[in-house]
Protein backbone atom coordinates (compact mmCIF):
# COMPACT_ATOMS: atom_id res chain seq x y z
CA UNK A 1 0.00 0.00 0.00
CA UNK A 2 1.38 3.60 -1.01
CA UNK A 3 0.92 6.15 0.86
CA UNK A 4 0.46 9.64 -1.00
CA UNK A 5 2.23 12.54 0.94
CA UNK A 6 0.78 16.27 -0.47
CA UNK A 7 3.78 18.70 0.48
CA UNK A 8 2.19 22.49 0.83
CA UNK A 9 5.23 25.03 -0.18
CA UNK A 10 2.91 28.01 -0.25
CA UNK A 11 0.51 29.18 2.49
CA UNK A 12 -3.12 29.52 1.72
CA UNK A 13 -4.34 32.69 0.87
CA UNK A 14 -0.30 33.70 -0.28
CA UNK A 15 0.68 34.18 -4.13
CA UNK A 16 2.59 31.88 -6.29
CA UNK A 17 5.37 34.25 -5.33
CA UNK A 18 5.03 33.78 -1.43
CA UNK A 19 3.73 37.35 -1.14
CA UNK A 20 0.23 38.06 0.59
CA UNK A 21 -2.12 39.39 -2.26
CA UNK A 22 -3.39 42.89 -2.22
CA UNK A 23 -6.80 44.53 -1.94
CA UNK A 24 -8.21 46.51 -4.84
CA UNK A 25 -7.88 49.77 -2.10
CA UNK A 26 -3.94 48.78 -2.01
CA UNK A 27 -3.39 48.48 -5.37
CA UNK A 28 -5.29 51.73 -6.62
CA UNK A 29 -2.79 53.54 -3.90
CA UNK A 30 0.31 52.26 -5.44
CA UNK A 31 -0.81 53.34 -8.63
CA UNK A 32 -1.54 56.49 -7.64
CA UNK A 33 1.86 57.09 -6.10
CA UNK A 34 3.86 56.04 -9.00
CA UNK A 35 1.52 58.36 -10.92
CA UNK A 36 2.26 61.13 -8.76
CA UNK A 37 5.84 60.12 -8.77
CA UNK A 38 6.37 60.16 -12.39
CA UNK A 39 4.30 63.12 -12.96
CA UNK A 40 5.97 65.79 -10.27
CA UNK A 41 8.86 63.62 -8.48
CA UNK A 42 10.92 62.38 -12.05
CA UNK A 43 12.75 64.74 -14.16
CA UNK A 44 10.81 67.17 -12.45
CA UNK A 45 13.68 70.13 -13.26
CA UNK A 46 14.05 68.79 -16.71
CA UNK A 47 14.68 71.18 -19.33
CA UNK A 48 11.56 71.37 -21.61
CA UNK A 49 11.65 74.52 -23.66
CA UNK A 50 7.92 76.27 -24.15
CA UNK A 51 7.74 75.98 -28.45
CA UNK A 52 6.52 78.59 -30.34
CA UNK A 53 3.27 78.56 -31.86
CA UNK A 54 2.71 78.01 -35.30
CA UNK A 55 2.11 80.17 -37.93
CA UNK A 56 -1.33 78.12 -39.59
CA UNK A 57 -4.06 79.36 -37.60
CA UNK A 58 -6.94 80.76 -38.85
CA UNK A 59 -5.69 84.29 -37.62
CA UNK A 60 -2.07 84.45 -37.60
CA UNK A 61 -1.88 83.21 -41.47
CA UNK A 62 -3.66 85.86 -42.22
CA UNK A 63 -0.81 88.52 -40.68
CA UNK A 64 1.45 90.23 -42.55
CA UNK A 65 5.14 87.93 -42.66
CA UNK A 66 6.92 90.38 -40.22
CA UNK A 67 3.63 90.07 -37.25
CA UNK A 68 3.63 86.33 -38.42
CA UNK A 69 7.12 85.88 -36.81
CA UNK A 70 6.49 88.03 -33.76
CA UNK A 71 3.09 86.22 -33.61
CA UNK A 72 5.38 82.70 -33.12
CA UNK A 73 6.07 84.29 -29.72
CA UNK A 74 2.49 84.84 -28.46
CA UNK A 75 2.70 82.63 -25.72
CA UNK A 76 5.86 83.88 -24.34
CA UNK A 77 4.99 87.15 -24.45
CA UNK A 78 1.51 86.16 -22.26
CA UNK A 79 3.68 84.49 -19.60
CA UNK A 80 5.95 87.41 -19.56
CA UNK A 81 2.71 89.60 -18.82
CA UNK A 82 1.50 87.59 -16.09
CA UNK A 83 4.64 87.61 -14.45
CA UNK A 84 4.75 91.41 -14.30
CA UNK A 85 1.23 91.75 -13.13
CA UNK A 86 2.71 89.35 -10.23
CA UNK A 87 5.20 91.65 -9.63
CA UNK A 88 2.96 94.61 -9.48
CA UNK A 89 1.06 92.47 -6.86
CA UNK A 90 4.09 92.11 -4.53
CA UNK A 91 5.24 95.41 -4.87
CA UNK A 92 1.82 97.35 -3.52
CA UNK A 93 2.96 97.02 0.41
CA UNK A 94 5.58 98.81 0.74
CA UNK A 95 6.09 97.42 3.98
CA UNK A 96 6.93 93.99 3.15
CA UNK A 97 10.48 92.92 1.90
CA UNK A 98 10.20 94.03 -1.60
CA UNK A 99 13.34 92.10 -2.60
CA UNK A 100 12.55 89.03 -0.97
CA UNK A 101 8.83 88.93 -2.11
CA UNK A 102 9.42 90.54 -6.24
CA UNK A 103 11.91 87.44 -7.19
CA UNK A 104 9.61 84.95 -5.11
CA UNK A 105 6.33 85.97 -7.10
CA UNK A 106 8.15 86.49 -10.82
CA UNK A 107 10.63 83.75 -10.78
CA UNK A 108 7.95 80.28 -11.04
CA UNK A 109 5.83 82.53 -13.61
CA UNK A 110 8.63 82.78 -15.69
CA UNK A 111 10.43 79.46 -14.73
CA UNK A 112 7.41 77.72 -16.51
CA UNK A 113 8.66 78.20 -20.19
CA UNK A 114 11.53 76.59 -19.64
CA UNK A 115 10.99 74.06 -16.69
CA UNK A 116 7.24 73.62 -16.12
CA UNK A 117 7.28 71.25 -13.35
CA UNK A 118 9.74 72.52 -11.56
CA UNK A 119 8.35 76.12 -11.62
CA UNK A 120 4.91 74.35 -9.36
CA UNK A 121 7.85 73.28 -6.76
CA UNK A 122 9.31 76.35 -7.10
CA UNK A 123 6.10 78.13 -6.57
CA UNK A 124 4.89 75.82 -3.20
CA UNK A 125 8.56 76.34 -1.50
CA UNK A 126 8.00 80.30 -2.24
CA UNK A 127 4.30 80.52 -0.91
CA UNK A 128 5.29 79.88 2.68
CA UNK A 129 8.17 82.34 3.08
CA UNK A 130 6.21 84.82 1.19
CA UNK A 131 3.03 83.95 3.30
CA UNK A 132 5.47 84.38 6.80
CA UNK A 133 7.33 88.05 5.18
CA UNK A 134 4.41 89.62 4.35
CA UNK A 135 3.05 92.08 6.29
CA UNK A 136 -0.42 91.66 5.47
CA UNK A 137 -1.82 89.22 7.47
CA UNK A 138 -5.32 89.18 6.01
CA UNK A 139 -3.82 87.16 3.28
CA UNK A 140 -2.59 83.96 4.46
CA UNK A 141 -1.09 81.61 3.62
CA UNK A 142 -1.03 83.07 0.52
CA UNK A 143 0.17 86.83 -0.28
CA UNK A 144 -1.28 88.78 -3.20
CA UNK A 145 1.55 88.28 -5.40
CA UNK A 146 1.95 84.62 -4.54
CA UNK A 147 -1.86 84.42 -5.00
CA UNK A 148 -1.57 85.41 -8.51
CA UNK A 149 1.88 83.88 -9.39
CA UNK A 150 0.66 80.26 -7.83
CA UNK A 151 -3.12 80.12 -10.08
CA UNK A 152 -0.73 81.34 -13.03
CA UNK A 153 1.90 78.46 -12.36
CA UNK A 154 -1.00 75.91 -11.83
CA UNK A 155 -2.86 77.22 -15.36
CA UNK A 156 0.67 77.27 -17.63
CA UNK A 157 1.67 73.59 -15.84
CA UNK A 158 -1.64 72.02 -16.64
CA UNK A 159 -1.67 73.24 -20.16
CA UNK A 160 2.03 72.55 -20.56
CA UNK A 161 1.56 69.06 -19.02
CA UNK A 162 -1.44 66.02 -18.89
CA UNK A 163 -4.97 65.99 -16.73
CA UNK A 164 -3.29 64.03 -14.47
CA UNK A 165 -0.37 66.29 -13.36
CA UNK A 166 -3.37 68.94 -12.96
CA UNK A 167 -5.20 66.66 -10.64
CA UNK A 168 -2.09 66.11 -8.82
CA UNK A 169 -1.20 69.72 -8.34
CA UNK A 170 -4.38 70.90 -6.88
CA UNK A 171 -4.27 67.91 -4.57
CA UNK A 172 -0.91 69.19 -3.23
CA UNK A 173 -2.13 72.85 -3.09
CA UNK A 174 -5.15 71.78 -1.26
CA UNK A 175 -2.79 69.44 1.29
CA UNK A 176 -0.90 72.63 1.85
CA UNK A 177 -3.72 74.83 2.79
CA UNK A 178 -4.98 72.36 5.25
CA UNK A 179 -1.73 72.38 7.08
CA UNK A 180 -1.25 76.08 6.98
CA UNK A 181 -4.75 76.55 8.44
CA UNK A 182 -4.13 74.25 10.99
CA UNK A 183 -2.86 76.71 13.47
CA UNK A 184 0.67 76.64 11.64
CA UNK A 185 0.20 80.71 10.63
CA UNK A 186 -1.75 82.91 12.00
CA UNK A 187 -5.07 81.80 10.40
CA UNK A 188 -7.26 81.97 13.77
CA UNK A 189 -6.51 85.65 14.06
CA UNK A 190 -6.90 87.08 10.34
CA UNK A 191 -8.66 84.57 8.32
CA UNK A 192 -7.50 82.61 5.24
CA UNK A 193 -7.67 82.89 1.61
CA UNK A 194 -7.47 78.69 0.80
CA UNK A 195 -11.09 78.45 0.11
CA UNK A 196 -10.76 81.19 -2.88
CA UNK A 197 -7.53 79.54 -3.89
CA UNK A 198 -8.83 76.26 -4.33
CA UNK A 199 -12.18 77.14 -5.90
CA UNK A 200 -10.31 79.54 -7.93
CA UNK A 201 -7.63 76.79 -8.93
CA UNK A 202 -10.26 74.18 -9.66
CA UNK A 203 -12.38 75.80 -11.51
CA UNK A 204 -9.34 76.80 -13.95
CA UNK A 205 -7.56 73.05 -13.94
CA UNK A 206 -10.93 72.28 -14.98
CA UNK A 207 -10.75 74.39 -18.17
CA UNK A 208 -7.52 73.17 -18.60
CA UNK A 209 -8.41 69.19 -18.69
CA UNK A 210 -11.90 69.58 -20.66
CA UNK A 211 -9.53 71.49 -23.02
CA UNK A 212 -7.32 68.98 -23.19
CA UNK A 213 -9.76 66.06 -23.59
CA UNK A 214 -11.45 67.97 -26.17
CA UNK A 215 -7.84 68.09 -28.05
CA UNK A 216 -6.92 64.88 -27.49
CA UNK A 217 -10.49 64.00 -29.28
CA UNK A 218 -9.92 66.11 -32.27
CA UNK A 219 -6.13 64.74 -32.82
CA UNK A 220 -7.69 61.12 -31.95
CA UNK A 221 -10.49 62.37 -34.67
CA UNK A 222 -8.51 63.54 -37.43
CA UNK A 223 -6.00 60.78 -37.00
CA UNK A 224 -9.37 58.56 -37.37
CA UNK A 225 -9.92 60.50 -40.76
CA UNK A 226 -6.71 60.17 -42.05
CA UNK A 227 -6.65 56.37 -41.41
CA UNK A 228 -9.85 56.39 -43.43
CA UNK A 229 -9.47 58.11 -46.22
CA UNK A 230 -6.23 56.34 -46.64
CA UNK A 231 -8.31 53.18 -46.51
CA UNK A 232 -10.54 54.49 -48.84
CA UNK A 233 -8.65 55.82 -51.24
CA UNK A 234 -6.60 52.12 -51.46
CA UNK A 235 -10.00 50.41 -51.64
CA UNK A 236 -11.26 52.71 -54.32
CA UNK A 237 -8.00 51.47 -55.92
CA UNK A 238 -8.30 48.11 -55.87
CA UNK A 239 -12.18 48.17 -57.10
CA UNK A 240 -10.49 50.60 -60.06
CA UNK A 241 -7.81 47.57 -60.81
CA UNK A 242 -10.42 45.12 -60.44
CA UNK A 243 -12.58 47.08 -62.30
CA UNK A 244 -9.71 47.16 -65.75
CA UNK A 245 -8.94 44.24 -65.11
CA UNK A 246 -12.78 42.72 -65.73
CA UNK A 247 -12.84 44.75 -68.93
CA UNK A 248 -9.09 43.71 -70.39
CA UNK A 249 -10.36 39.92 -69.75
CA UNK A 250 -13.43 40.63 -71.80
CA UNK A 251 -10.90 42.43 -74.52
CA UNK A 252 -7.65 39.16 -74.27
CA UNK A 253 -10.90 36.21 -73.93
CA UNK A 254 -12.12 37.27 -77.18
CA UNK A 255 -8.55 37.90 -79.34
CA UNK A 256 -7.35 34.27 -77.34
CA UNK A 257 -10.71 32.96 -78.62
CA UNK A 258 -10.13 33.79 -82.37
CA UNK A 259 -6.82 32.71 -81.81
CA UNK A 260 -7.84 29.12 -80.96
CA UNK A 261 -10.87 28.87 -83.82
CA UNK A 262 -8.31 30.29 -86.25
CA UNK A 263 -5.89 27.81 -85.66
CA UNK A 264 -8.17 24.83 -85.94
CA UNK A 265 -9.80 25.53 -88.56
CA UNK A 266 -6.65 26.43 -90.55
CA UNK A 267 -5.66 23.16 -91.63
CA UNK A 268 -8.55 22.56 -93.44
CA UNK A 269 -8.52 25.23 -95.73
CA UNK A 270 -4.73 24.28 -96.90
CA UNK A 271 -5.26 20.74 -99.04
CA UNK A 272 -2.76 18.09 -98.10
CA UNK A 273 -1.27 20.00 -95.12
CA UNK A 274 2.09 18.41 -93.94
CA UNK A 275 1.81 17.13 -90.40
CA UNK A 276 4.55 19.57 -89.11
CA UNK A 277 1.87 22.41 -89.70
CA UNK A 278 -1.12 20.50 -88.43
CA UNK A 279 0.93 20.05 -85.52
CA UNK A 280 2.13 23.73 -85.33
CA UNK A 281 -1.73 24.68 -85.29
CA UNK A 282 -3.13 22.27 -82.60
CA UNK A 283 -0.16 23.82 -80.79
CA UNK A 284 -0.53 26.67 -81.04
CA UNK A 285 -4.82 26.05 -80.32
CA UNK A 286 -3.54 24.25 -77.05
CA UNK A 287 -1.88 27.27 -75.70
CA UNK A 288 -4.20 29.62 -76.54
CA UNK A 289 -7.37 27.25 -75.22
CA UNK A 290 -4.93 27.29 -71.66
CA UNK A 291 -4.05 30.43 -71.47
CA UNK A 292 -7.98 31.59 -71.70
CA UNK A 293 -8.69 29.18 -68.99
CA UNK A 294 -5.57 30.48 -67.26
CA UNK A 295 -7.22 33.99 -67.85
CA UNK A 296 -10.44 32.84 -66.86
CA UNK A 297 -9.42 31.03 -63.23
CA UNK A 298 -6.99 34.07 -62.42
CA UNK A 299 -10.04 36.56 -62.96
CA UNK A 300 -12.41 34.54 -60.97
CA UNK A 301 -10.38 35.13 -57.87
CA UNK A 302 -10.94 39.23 -58.28
CA UNK A 303 -14.52 39.23 -59.35
CA UNK A 304 -17.40 39.75 -57.07
CA UNK A 305 -19.67 37.12 -56.76
CA UNK A 306 -22.79 39.71 -58.02
CA UNK A 307 -20.26 40.61 -61.09
CA UNK A 308 -22.63 40.15 -64.13
CA UNK A 309 -20.68 39.42 -67.79
CA UNK A 310 -21.77 42.24 -69.78
CA UNK A 311 -23.65 41.25 -73.24
CA UNK A 312 -22.86 44.21 -75.40
CA UNK A 313 -18.87 44.29 -76.70
CA UNK A 314 -16.48 46.68 -74.70
CA UNK A 315 -16.59 50.40 -75.77
CA UNK A 316 -14.46 51.99 -78.24
CA UNK A 317 -14.07 55.54 -79.27
CA UNK A 318 -16.12 54.70 -82.05
CA UNK A 319 -19.12 54.69 -79.08
CA UNK A 320 -18.43 58.32 -78.33
CA UNK A 321 -20.84 60.00 -79.64
CA UNK A 322 -23.61 58.47 -77.61
CA UNK A 323 -21.42 59.35 -74.59
CA UNK A 324 -21.23 62.72 -75.41
CA UNK A 325 -25.29 62.67 -76.27
CA UNK A 326 -26.36 61.34 -72.36
CA UNK A 327 -23.78 64.03 -70.87
CA UNK A 328 -26.10 66.58 -73.43
CA UNK A 329 -29.34 65.23 -71.95
CA UNK A 330 -27.89 65.82 -68.44
CA UNK A 331 -27.62 69.23 -68.89
CA UNK A 332 -24.08 69.33 -70.25
CA UNK A 333 -22.62 71.95 -72.87
CA UNK A 334 -19.70 69.49 -74.91
CA UNK A 335 -18.19 69.17 -78.07
CA UNK A 336 -15.53 67.30 -79.30
CA UNK A 337 -12.66 67.47 -81.60
CA UNK A 338 -10.84 64.99 -83.91
CA UNK A 339 -7.12 65.83 -84.96
CA UNK A 340 -5.03 63.41 -87.24
CA UNK A 341 -5.79 60.54 -89.17
CA UNK A 342 -8.47 58.37 -87.51
CA UNK A 343 -7.64 55.06 -87.27
CA UNK A 344 -8.23 51.59 -85.15
CA UNK A 345 -6.00 51.05 -82.21
CA UNK A 346 -5.73 48.31 -79.73
CA UNK A 347 -8.66 47.34 -77.82
CA UNK A 348 -7.27 48.38 -74.86
CA UNK A 349 -5.91 51.63 -75.38
CA UNK A 350 -9.77 52.62 -77.03
CA UNK A 351 -11.37 51.34 -74.24
CA UNK A 352 -9.16 52.96 -71.60
CA UNK A 353 -9.13 56.14 -73.66
CA UNK A 354 -13.07 55.84 -73.67
CA UNK A 355 -13.59 55.25 -69.85
CA UNK A 356 -11.25 57.91 -68.99
CA UNK A 357 -12.91 60.21 -71.57
CA UNK A 358 -16.42 59.26 -69.39
CA UNK A 359 -15.02 59.62 -66.26
CA UNK A 360 -13.77 62.97 -66.80
CA UNK A 361 -17.16 64.20 -68.21
CA UNK A 362 -18.87 62.51 -64.93
CA UNK A 363 -16.53 64.70 -62.98
CA UNK A 364 -17.65 68.05 -64.93
CA UNK A 365 -20.98 66.95 -64.15
CA UNK A 366 -20.55 66.01 -60.66
CA UNK A 367 -18.23 69.22 -59.83
CA UNK A 368 -19.30 71.68 -61.89
CA UNK A 369 -22.73 71.50 -62.92
CA UNK A 370 -23.48 74.10 -65.81
CA UNK A 371 -19.98 74.57 -66.91
CA UNK A 372 -19.06 73.92 -70.56
CA UNK A 373 -16.77 71.01 -71.46
CA UNK A 374 -14.42 70.43 -74.82
CA UNK A 375 -13.40 66.85 -75.72
CA UNK A 376 -10.25 66.60 -78.14
CA UNK A 377 -8.84 64.16 -79.58
CA UNK A 378 -5.63 63.42 -81.38
CA UNK A 379 -4.21 60.34 -83.43
CA UNK A 380 -0.50 61.40 -83.37
CA UNK A 381 2.35 58.81 -84.86
CA UNK A 382 3.21 57.59 -81.30
CA UNK A 383 -0.09 56.88 -79.91
CA UNK A 384 -3.29 58.77 -78.77
CA UNK A 385 -4.22 62.27 -77.26
CA UNK A 386 -6.67 63.25 -75.23
CA UNK A 387 -8.00 66.53 -73.38
CA UNK A 388 -10.72 66.84 -71.41
CA UNK A 389 -11.33 70.34 -70.21
CA UNK A 390 -14.22 72.32 -68.99
CA UNK A 391 -14.97 76.06 -67.83
CA UNK A 392 -16.27 77.33 -64.29
CA UNK A 393 -19.86 76.70 -63.74
CA UNK A 394 -21.84 79.92 -64.38
CA UNK A 395 -23.09 80.52 -60.88
CA UNK A 396 -21.05 78.54 -58.39
CA UNK A 397 -22.98 80.72 -55.16
CA UNK A 398 -26.49 79.20 -56.60
CA UNK A 399 -25.70 75.88 -57.87
CA UNK A 400 -23.92 73.44 -55.41
CA UNK A 401 -21.41 70.82 -56.94
CA UNK A 402 -21.77 67.49 -55.73
CA UNK A 403 -19.29 66.36 -53.26
CA UNK A 404 -18.47 63.20 -54.71
CA UNK A 405 -15.62 60.94 -52.96
CA UNK A 406 -12.63 62.56 -55.11
CA UNK A 407 -11.23 59.33 -56.54
CA UNK A 408 -12.31 59.83 -60.35
CA UNK A 409 -8.56 60.90 -60.82
CA UNK A 410 -6.98 57.75 -59.10
CA UNK A 411 -9.13 55.52 -61.63
CA UNK A 412 -7.94 57.49 -64.78
CA UNK A 413 -3.96 57.36 -63.72
CA UNK A 414 -4.35 53.61 -63.29
CA UNK A 415 -5.62 53.07 -66.79
CA UNK A 416 -2.79 55.85 -68.12
CA UNK A 417 -0.09 53.86 -65.83
CA UNK A 418 -1.63 50.66 -67.10
CA UNK A 419 -0.55 51.68 -70.56
CA UNK A 420 2.86 53.12 -69.79
CA UNK A 421 0.82 56.44 -70.73
CA UNK A 422 1.41 59.94 -69.04
CA UNK A 423 -1.12 62.19 -67.83
CA UNK A 424 -1.53 65.34 -66.02
CA UNK A 425 -4.83 66.83 -63.79
CA UNK A 426 -5.25 70.55 -62.44
CA UNK A 427 -6.93 73.76 -62.69
CA UNK A 428 -6.95 76.34 -65.33
CA UNK A 429 -6.54 79.84 -64.98
CA UNK A 430 -9.87 80.47 -65.62
CA UNK A 431 -11.33 78.44 -62.66
CA UNK A 432 -11.87 75.42 -64.75
CA UNK A 433 -10.13 71.90 -64.92
CA UNK A 434 -8.28 70.05 -68.22
CA UNK A 435 -6.98 66.46 -67.92
CA UNK A 436 -4.50 66.06 -70.36
CA UNK A 437 -3.63 62.26 -71.72
CA UNK A 438 -0.84 60.63 -73.73
CA UNK A 439 -1.34 56.40 -74.22
CA UNK A 440 1.26 55.36 -76.45
CA UNK A 441 0.63 52.89 -79.35
CA UNK A 442 3.63 50.82 -81.35
CA UNK A 443 3.52 51.50 -84.87
CA UNK A 444 2.56 48.25 -87.12
CA UNK A 445 5.78 47.48 -88.05
CA UNK A 446 7.53 48.13 -84.64
CA UNK A 447 7.25 44.41 -83.82
CA UNK A 448 9.22 43.61 -87.25
CA UNK A 449 11.99 45.67 -86.64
Amino acid sequence: MTETIHIQTTPPGDGADGAKPRSPEYRVAVDSLRGLREDLFRDAFAYRPLPRRSTDGRIVRRLPARLREYARWTPHGVIALAALFTLMLASVDNDSPVLLMMPLTVLPVLMTMIRPVGAFWLSMAATPITGVAGSSWGDWPWQAGSFACHLTVLTVVAIRTRPRTAGWMWALTALYAVVADSGVGPTYMYGTNSGPMLVISALILLCVTVWHVRRHAEQEVTAQQTVTAHERSRRTLLEERTTIARELHDVVAHHMSVVAIQAEAAPYRVENPPPELEKAFATIRENAVAALTELRRVLGVVRAEDYEVPDAPQPTLADLEGLLANVREAGLTVEKAVTGAVRELPQGVELSAYRIVQEALSNTLRHAPGATARVEIGYVLGGLGLRIVNGPPPNPSLIKPSPGAGHGITGMRERVSMLNGEMTAGGTDDGGYEVAVFLPVALPDEGDV
